[in-house]
């Protein structure tokens, strides 16, 4: 494979921090390589001295003669009243001008790249003002921007942080295919363990554990573990030996006088060496510190804190859920899913009680009227109770509270030099150093910490406020992956109920007891668990995929339902046997009746009764899930017999 990009022994340093020294790291032809390592270790800037954004102070990057790089950064940025279109058109006209765009001619050539582009990646409207985009829209946006300019190494920094689940899995796709046909290679700085498992092909790590600041492993995340311990456990038994050798050295040095004058010079300074060298090691092999995550609960015992009947809500003439049943209790952790702009935000809102949701629909107040053995404290449709005094902690994707202009020390603590946590007293300099901030750092302004580290100084403060639910929008934001496995820990751990929305799906996997899915046109699914809310989409995309079949007549069927799973295998072209004909012509009546029983399904799992008792719930999910992958079989064998008949 030929070298795109290669580095030998950078430096870089920012004040008087040194971010890493002595770096040296290539990019090959059709390779992916996944950029990790803990914050502040200085990833994102050495992938913009990469990109050419920023210099270096020590080494020597070099570029393929002719080599088109991209870079997408952490932060998107687009000129103002820009349009989705007009902001590819201007950044494909700007690359024209640059002369690195040599695939596009004029300006007609332009325009149908754009919309191809468009068309592809299925970004919707392409009049929308880029200003009213969210932000997993935003940075889709963005990534397609250098997509259209045909680059030979992508290099993206921090790509998933806003991208919802269906996001990360356009951009796997993307990447994947992209370099299967060998379009272009890309550095990626991410922490999602997820995505790194499925798409690196190589993985750097930054770090000072590592003799040259870097370690490398080709394959995928599983593979970097193993070898990054087997590294390790061989430095550590490296340690061990060496300090054998230097408490011989520091005995021999210890004899007397008269001894000492004899000695080899050349033995005392090996000898010196040798005990540098196990500094440096000690230093290395120290383990890597995770911030300090532990929540604080308020400890209350009240079996129902937070039950919502029926919330439906429209914004902007659009339903975003409708019909939403919830119940938080002591020890529930739901993951909230859905695509960018389904209103998971907005169903947070409504939690939280700054949002209102809107009067009840006729269904859920006929539903409401029908009902038998309501149990007691259930509110009414429409509505949301709490329990008394509950105590909700939010963290919220936009971290704007924090004035980036401010020190270090006075978000950590903005009104004295000490927190009180859990009935204690702490120096700032002790509660600082919980999240891995030096005594030094406290004096900087938060503008010049990392957005890892600005994501710590969040969790710190949250952590002061005792709760009994926890809701946490994007927490896993620019967390390194130490601090994500803390973040996990202390979830499971938090006695009272948690509202989770984040894309790292390792995270959703390990620590939600069920999920909430919007489905961005008004519906909700409950799942209770991460693997069968997973099937589940997997099937609205491959439905999603499928034409409608086309329409046949149909006549009651003797038999509505199927005794067995119908055959899906690859039809065979000619006319229909006898058997075939009559199931094409049963086969509508049956779907009906099945999508009937999926409808009564959902209906159940709003029922409040069943949504409070757990073993109910799991029952009508399985058989909705169940009930649904019934369906979808149903409509592949229709589509079968149907291109069998049509003789295709």
């Amino acid at each position: 494979m030929g070298v795109l990009i290669t580095s030998q022994r950078l430096a870089k340093t920012y004040g008087t921090k040194s971010l890493f020294r002595d770096v040296s790291v290539s990019l090959h032809d059709k390779e992916r390589l996944a950029l990790i390592g803990p914050n502040g270790s200085g990833k994102s800037t050495l992938l913009k001295a990469l990109a050419g954004q920023v210099s270096i102070d020590e080494g020597q990057i070099t570029v393929r003669k002719g080599a088109r790089i991209a870079y997408v950064a952490q932060r998107d940025d687009f000129p103002d009243g820009s349009t989705v279109r007009s902001a590819l058109l201007d950044a494909l006209a700007a690359a024209m001008r640059a002369g690195i765009a040599a695939h596009i001619h004029d300006d007609h050539e332009a325009e149908l790249a754009v919309d191809l582009a468009l068309d592809r990646h299925e970004m919707g409207d392409p009049n929308r003002l880029t200003a009213t985009l969210s932000g997993g829209q935003r940075k889709r946006l963005a990534i397609i921007r250098e997509l259209i300019k045909e680059p030979d190494a992508l290099l993206l920094d921090e790509p998933t942080n806003h991208l919802d689940v269906e996001g990360v899995e356009w951009l796997e796709e993307v990447l994947q295919s992209s370099n299967t046909s060998g379009s272009f290679s890309s550095i990626i700085v991410t922490h999602d363990r997820e995505f790194l498992e499925t798409v690196a092909t190589r993985i750097a790590e930054l770090s000072r554990q590592y003799p040259q600041g870097l370690f490398e492993v080709v394959g995928n995340y599983s593979e970097f573990l193993r070898r990054k311990q087997e590294f390790l456990d061989g430095q550590a038994r490296q340690e061990q030996a060496l300090a054998n050798q230097v408490r011989e050295d520091l005995r021999w040095l210890a004899r007397g006088a008269k001894a000492r004058r004899t000695k080899s010079k050349s033995r005392i300074e090996a000898s010196h060496e040798r005990m540098s060298e196990l500094a440096e090691l000690r230093e290395r092999n120290a383990d890597l510190r995770a911030a300090s995550i532990d929540w604080s609960a308020t400890g209350r015992a009240t079996r129902k804190l937070l039950v919502g009947r029926a919330l439906t809500k429209a914004l902007g003439g659009r339903a975003l859920f409708t019909d939403l049943d919830i119940a938080l209790s002591p020890g529930e952790r739901i993951g909230l899913m859905g695509p960018n702009g389904s209103g998971k935000s907005t169903l947070i809102r409504v939690l939280m009680g700054d949002l209102q949701p809107d009067p009840p629909t006729a269904k859920a107040l006929a539903d409401a009227a029908r009902a038998v053995n309501i149990p007691p404290g259930t509110p009414d449709p429409g509505t949301l109770k709490r329990a008394d005094h509950l105590r909700v902690v939010l963290f919220s994707q936009h971290r704007t509270e924090i004035d980036p202009a401010e020190t270090l020390a006075t978000a950590l603590s903005p009104h004295s030099d000490s927190v009180i946590y859990r009935d204690a007293t702490l120096h700032i300099n002790t509660w600082a150093r919980m999240f891995l901030f030096s005594a030094e750092q406290l004096k900087q302004p938060v503008r010049a910490l990392s957005g890892g580290e600005q994501a710590r100084i969040h969790i710190a403060r949250l952590m002061l406020e005792p709760a009994d639910v926890l809701i946490l929008d994007e927490p896993t934001n620019d967390l390194d992956i130490p601090s994500l496995e803390v973040l996990e820990q202390s979830l499971e751990e938090f006695p009272g109920a948690v509202v989770l929305v984040t894309h790292d799906r390792a995270m959703l996997a390990r620590v939600c007891t069920r999920f909430i899915a919007l489905d961005g046109k008004g519906g909700a699914g409950h799942y209770v668990d991460y693997d069968q809310w997973s099937a589940a989409h997997e099937r609205a995309k491959d439905a999603a995929r499928r034409p409608e079949p086309k329409a046949v007549n149909s006549r009651p069927a003797a038999d509505a339902t199927l005794s067995q799973t119908p055959s899906t295998s690859t039809p065979r072209k000619g006319k229909l046997t006898y058997k075939e004909q009559r199931e094409l012509t049963d086969i509508e009546p049956a779907i009906l009746a099945t999508e009937a029983q999926v409808a009564e399904l959902e209906a159940q799992l709003h029922d409040p009764a069943i949504a409070a008792d757990h073993r109910a719930l799991r029952d009508v999910a399985t058989r909705l899930s169940e009930a649904q992958a019934k369906v979808a079989a149903l409509y592949e064998r229709w589509a079968a017999l149907e291109k069998i008949q049509s003789g295709e």
